[in-house]
């Protein structure tokens, strides 16, 4: 059965074979307590990466946390990733695409790309904008 922690590792471990691909160095930090999942090395700097599994939304949309969700003393707890990492990476399945947004960039709780629409409007987050194709932003 696939739970989060099993999706997570995947979206992980094909967003490390796609950094490798484009011949990033990459960092992943020891055990699960850091707030970003791998370390990118493009030369000259280096990127704290939080990597996120997208799902169909509305219509045309796709997903993704920006925030992260855990249970500790029975109590439910969400947090933001504010100033604890550079980036998102985000795998979205049903494309076999990733997309990369930078922390500036993303939303407080939960971030949507648009792949189409009738209207074009400054609020809508385009997703080719954000596709990765090799390149850091």
């Amino acid at each position: 059965m696939r739970n989060s922690k099993h999706i997570g590792d995947q979206t992980e471990s094909k967003a490390l074979t796609e950094l490798l691909e484009y011949g990033y160095s990459v960092s992943i930090p020891f055990g699960d307590n850091d707030r970003y999942d791998l370390v990118v090395d493009d030369g000259g700097d280096l990127y704290r990466v939080q990597c996120k599994t997208g799902w169909p939304n509305k219509t045309e949309t796709m997903r993704f946390n920006t925030h992260s969700q855990t249970t500790r003393d029975g109590s439910y707890h969400e947090e933001t990733y504010h100033g604890e990492i550079d980036a998102f990476l985000v795998y979205y399945p049903k494309n076999d695409t990733f997309y990369w947004i930078d922390a500036a960039d993303a939303t407080g709780q939960k971030m949507e790309l648009r792949f189409e629409s009738e209207i074009d409007h400054p609020s809508i987050n385009w997703a080719d904008t954000y596709e990765f194709d090799g390149t850091i932003p």
